[in-house]
């Protein structure tokens, strides 16, 4: 018979603040993510070092360094919480009667270039569940995925690791799947001076000499493109930051304004919008768009079930692009 006296002594929720403070290796950001005070953190902390007898945390100049027994448990932890998945997660998911509600944070394109392409899919299996979206906005929104509060993440991810590092760098614990490569173009408005017939090449410094629109993602003002710029010591004369493509694109059909779009999105809007595409005159790494989520919800069928769906219909969209 299995001895339950010393488990009664073991309060689940400290384990759960061990795991976190082993990923995080900072009070702070343990306490934020757990929606404790630090204080409260701290007195986990000190619980956990009575039971486990070990400091388990030594103070660095930068946050806490693991000791070597704390280092130990991480693996039985992170096993632990799986088995607890198991036993607590539903056997099964009926996408037909099911009411979920799914959290979902968007880098702008999508909402109008590819989740029209399959929204009726999701809601034709799964007519009473319900999407609520939020704009991506980085850091924030891996934070939000791997504490629960989030459910996907739909992002351009640069393809080269060392320009990834520049733009966005999933944190542990989060996992991805790429879903399409795109490149990207240039829009301007039909009457552009640029396109008249006596008007020199469209090059790099013909680009260059042109006003542009930007449109910030996240807290960024600066795109892979301009880091590019910078190396060769150039830049772009931005006139207008704005938050959202859409936005960005109905100011170009009505300024001499360039802008420089994610070239599915810039061949769909231009032919809406009746405006002219052209080639982006510098080289630049592809984009990667890509769904993120925490490996917590690896085995939530619903959350797999969703998950699935979103990236064959957007293989179904990509292999459907690229047959034009």
């Amino acid at each position: 018979m299995l001895s339950l006296k010393r488990y009664t002594r073991l309060d689940l929720n400290l384990l759960v603040c061990l795991y976190v403070l082993l990923e995080e290796c900072n009070v702070t950001h343990t306490a934020r993510r757990l929606h404790l005070s630090q204080s409260a953190v701290s007195k986990n902390l000190a619980r956990l070092r009575e039971q486990l007898n070990d400091p388990l945390f030594i103070r660095i100049s930068h946050g806490m360094k693991p000791t070597p027994r704390a280092l130990e448990l991480l693996p039985t932890l992170e096993k632990l919480f799986s088995e607890i998945d198991d036993f607590i997660v539903p056997t099964s998911f009926e996408p037909h009667s099911s009411n979920r509600h799914f959290k979902m944070a968007l880098v702008d394109i999508v909402y109008t270039l590819f989740l029209p392409k399959f929204i009726n899919d999701i809601f034709t299996e799964a007519p009473n569940i319900t999407l609520d979206t939020q704009s991506w906005w980085k850091p924030n929104t891996f934070e939000k995925l791997k504490n629960g509060e989030l459910d996907f993440g739909i992002f351009a991810k640069d393809t080269k690791p060392k320009d990834d590092l520049l733009t966005l760098n999933p944190p542990k614990g989060i996992l991805s799947q790429e879903l399409c490569r795109d490149t990207h173009q240039c829009v301007v408005r039909k009457n552009h001076p640029i396109l008249r017939q006596d008007k020199r090449e469209w090059n790099r410094d013909c680009y260059l000499e042109q006003r542009h629109i930007q449109v910030r993602c996240g807290l960024d003002d600066l795109w892979l493109l301009d880091y590019i710029l910078a190396e060769k010591c150039l830049s772009r004369d931005i006139a207008i930051y704005v938050s959202d493509f859409n936005s960005a694109v109905n100011l170009c059909a009505n300024t001499d304004f360039v802008l420089t779009a994610p070239s599915y999105f810039a061949n769909e809007i231009a032919a809406k919008l009746d405006l002219v595409v052209l080639p982006l005159p510098i080289e630049i790494p592809s984009i990667a768009y890509t769904l993120f989520w925490s490996q917590h919800q690896e085995k939530d069928l619903g959350h797999r079930w969703l998950r699935q769906m979103i990236i064959s219909r957007w293989r179904d969209f990509y292999t459907t692009c690229n047959k034009k």
